[in-house]
């Protein structure tokens, strides 16, 4: 154990105490850990959110092809020391990057045993329907 300590304190030296903190970023999951499927017309989203009390506690929003999720996971255990933390807890925010636009007004939403379900479903928007275009005959102006 003394021998790690001596190697990232010479690493320490040599690169800076600000080095650790810059891998800290990297190695984090992202928070909440999430599942994205894609069928013809709609995205399936599954959101871990452990110890979520209440739907309310979380918003979710759609824009275009982003969609965000913003809340508060709370583990609440009051009292002893943590001496190991795996499950991320406070505050969050996360947005993803969806592989289509999708419908604002057609999102629905569920929460059970700690999984949000999200079911989002492509904008089709009215410009790409086909329509017949009539074509003036000029001769008969």
């Amino acid at each position: 154990m003394n021998q790690f300590k001596d190697w990232k304190t010479n690493l320490d030296r040599f690169f800076g105490q600000d080095f650790w903190g810059d891998f800290d970023g990297m190695m984090k999951p992202a928070v909440p850990a999430i599942n994205l499927y894609q069928y013809d017309n709609e995205l399936l989203c599954f959101v871990n959110i452990p110890g979520m009390n209440h739907p309310k506690n979380v918003d979710v929003l759609v824009d275009h092809s982003t969609l965000t999720l913003s809340g508060k996971i709370e583990i609440n255990n009051r009292g002893g020391h943590q001496i190991k933390s795996e499950i991320a807890d406070g505050s969050f925010e996360r947005s993803i990057d969806l592989p289509f636009p999708v419908r604002h007004d057609k999102v629905e939403a569920t929460y059970k045993h700690g999984l949000l379900v999200i079911q989002l479903h492509r904008y089709i928007s009215d410009s790409t329907k086909q329509r017949p275009i009539t074509i003036r005959h000029l001769e008969d102006e």
